[in-house]
C-alpha cells in the first residue's frame, strides 16, 4: 500500500494566503504530507498573475486559497481560475462557512473547504479527495469541471 507521502508527491501547489504565519504553517503541514513543490502568493492578485504567466502557468495542479485577501479575494480568484483552468482542484481555506458563502463558492466551482483553524489531518483528508480526482482524471482523460459539494472540515 502506498504511503501518504507517495500519494501526494506529484502535487504542485499554489498557496494564496496573505498572512505570513499562515503561509509558514500551511507550508509546514504540506511538507509533513510529503508535498514540497509549493509556490506561494501573498494576495489574490499575485496568485492570478502567477497562474497567467507563460513560464509558471502550467506548474500548478492544486490550488489552496484563503477566502479573505487584499486586491483579489479568494472567491474572485476561484472564478478566474475556473475560466482558464476549469479542472484544477481548488481548496478554499476560510473561517467563513456560513450557508451563503458555501453556496457562493459551490456555484463558482470550489472543490472543497478547509475551515480555519485546521490540523494536518484535516488537510490530509481534503488532499485525499484531490488525489482521487487527479487519479480518475489521469486514467480516464477526464477534463471536465471539478465540482462537488464543499464541506466544512470542522
Amino acid at each position: 500500500m502506498a504511503s501518504v507521502t507517495d500519494r501526494f508527491t506529484d502535487f504542485r501547489v499554489l498557496l494564496a494566503e496573505d498572512d505570513p504565519q499562515s503561509i509558514n504553517l500551511i507550508r509546514s503541514m504540506l511538507n509533513d504530507l510529503g508535498i514540497y513543490q509549493i509556490y506561494s502568493a501573498s494576495n489574490g492578485l499575485k496568485a492570478k498573475i502567477f497562474l497567467e504567466d507563460a513560464e509558471t502557468k502550467d506548474l500548478i495542479n492544486v490550488m489552496l486559497c484563503d477566502w479573505k485577501m487584499p486586491l483579489v479575494s479568494g472567491i474572485e480568484l476561484l472564478r478566474h481560475v475556473r475560466l482558464s483552468k476549469p479542472d484544477m482542484p481548488f481548496l478554499m481555506i476560510t473561517g467563513q462557512a456560513d450557508a451563503e458563502s458555501v453556496k457562493e463558492a459551490q456555484a463558482a466551482g470550489v472543490t472543497g473547504y478547509i475551515r480555519k483553524p485546521f490540523t494536518v489531518e484535516d488537510l490530509r483528508k481534503k488532499l485525499w479527495i484531490v488525489q482521487s480526482i487527479l487519479a480518475v482524471r489521469s486514467t480516464s482523460g477526464h477534463d471536465g469541471k471539478v465540482g462537488g459539494s464543499p464541506s466544512s472540515t470542522k
